[in-house]
């Protein structure tokens, strides 16, 4: 599915339905295309974990329990990046400030597609 913090919709109420049910959900484009490690606000959250705002992302996505991230991988740079993003801990606080910067659905929506 579509997931990432710009698209959060699953969230309400198919991600909660997977989990329990034990069924991973595959987010795919966890940084929206490029668009989200260009975000400013991610920025700041990744200059305090020694990041880049893709490894925020990702690392936001890989953070919720049931999800599964399939990142572009084009370039080896990516792969490295991609993988140290596993790493990254992000903290109560970070995650108080994603959800501020980009927050949860409130009702229920159609899947989205790109």
């Amino acid at each position: 599915v579509l997931y990432n913090l710009a698209r959060r919709g699953p969230e309400f109420d198919l991600a909660p339905w997977s989990r329990e049910r034990g069924i991973p959900l595959m987010a795919y484009s966890p940084v929206e295309q490029g668009a989200l490690a260009r975000n400013g606000r991610l920025e700041a959250i990744a200059a305090r974990h020694n990041a880049t705002a893709a490894q925020i992302a990702l690392a936001w996505v890989m953070g919720q329990e049931g999800l599964i991230a399939i990142p572009k991988a084009s370039k080896p740079e990516h792969v490295r990046q991609n993988v140290a993003a596993l790493d990254i801990r992000l903290t109560p606080e970070d995650f108080a400030e994603l959800d501020r910067a980009f927050p949860p659905p409130t009702r229920k929506r159609g899947l989205e597609m790109i």
